[in-house]
């Protein structure tokens, strides 16, 4: 395994303006293409239905569901959910799920959560809430901690509650299974500080390191400021690649360009103090993946 470990995005969700729908074939190939080739992890997104005034409704497979079946079908590979929505799922249920996808996995499941968003109209079409996001996260991360580390969960909260919750069966790992939380911003990263063992961002204008940089420190400053030594939580970051574009994105949007050029974007990451790198990959295609193959040999030969 490598010391910076690089994850890949499925796509599981339509896309494209003809809104073309990848099938659980495409998907269960482009996964163990992915773990044939040494990509360190496997995500699955956590979206529902996204809907915009000018463009058709796009929708996805449901998340928990595609990471247990991308679980069963590999078998060496590490499978994350990137991230799962907690506006979106009840915290005692989304605790079970975790400990289910690690005993699928046999040990290999890596749970991405986040406070979750209501964009675009997929919480108000599907009659979950929009507001309180942060509130309502706080609630669910009393129950969603103490039932992965501890197995036992009981709180009274405002909007949720576990009542002498207990978690079982357990899987191979209780009490081990890593927590990824996501967030850009001081509050995502003051509940990762709090939390979790990695703490994962994402590109808001460029997939370049002079936007993901700056973030480190701010980072490491709310560890301090909670009592935590920076060095025990891990920072991942999920960037646009594109491997079939063979020339370099001026605007620093996507990383794009030969091999070696994209070998040298996701180094930065590494040297910067990022300890491991998610690629959301277009189009995720067989032809991407072997594009991305020399990448990993340049990566792996440093």
């Amino acid at each position: 395994m490598r010391s910076f470990e690089i994850g890949l995005m499925l796509v599981t969700g339509q896309y494209g303006e003809d809104r073309v729908t990848p099938r659980w074939p495409e998907i269960r190939d482009l996964a163990l293409r992915a773990e044939a080739i040494g990509f360190d992890t496997l995500w699955t997104p956590d979206e529902l239905l996204w809907r915009t005034d000018d463009s058709p409704p796009q929708g996805f497979w449901e998340g928990v569901s595609m990471a247990g079946a991308v679980a069963a079908v590999t078998s060496t590979i590490k499978v994350g959910t990137g991230v799962l929505s907690a506006l979106h799922h009840n915290p005692g249920i989304i605790a079970k799920a975790a400990e289910t996808l690690d005993e699928i996995s046999g040990g290999r499941f890596v749970f991405g959560l986040g406070a979750g968003h209501e964009w675009p109209g997929q919480a108000h079409a599907f009659g979950l809430p929009e507001d309180h996001i942060f509130a309502r996260f706080d609630d669910a991360l009393q129950i969603i901690v103490p039932l992965l580390r501890n197995g036992q969960a009981d709180f009274e909260g405002r909007w949720h509650a576990a009542r002498d919750l207990t978690q079982v069966p357990a899987g191979p790992r209780p009490g081990r299974i890593p927590l990824m939380i996501g967030g850009n911003g001081p509050r995502g990263q003051r509940y990762a500080a709090r939390y979790a063992d990695i703490w994962s961002c994402y590109p808001e204008e460029r997939s370049h390191i002079d936007e993901f940089a700056p973030r480190l420190a701010s980072l490491d400053a709310i560890c301090v400021e909670v009592g935590r030594d920076p060095t025990t939580l891990g920072r991942s970051a999920a960037v646009s690649v594109r491997p079939l574009q063979l020339e370099r994105d001026p605007s620093g949007a996507r990383i794009a360009g030969p091999a070696q050029d994209i070998a040298d974007a996701i180094r930065s990451f590494r040297e910067a103090g990022y300890s491991q790198l998610e690629v959301m990959m277009s189009p995720v295609t067989a032809d991407a993946m072997d594009a991305m193959v020399p990448v990993l040999e340049l990566l792996d030969a440093d």
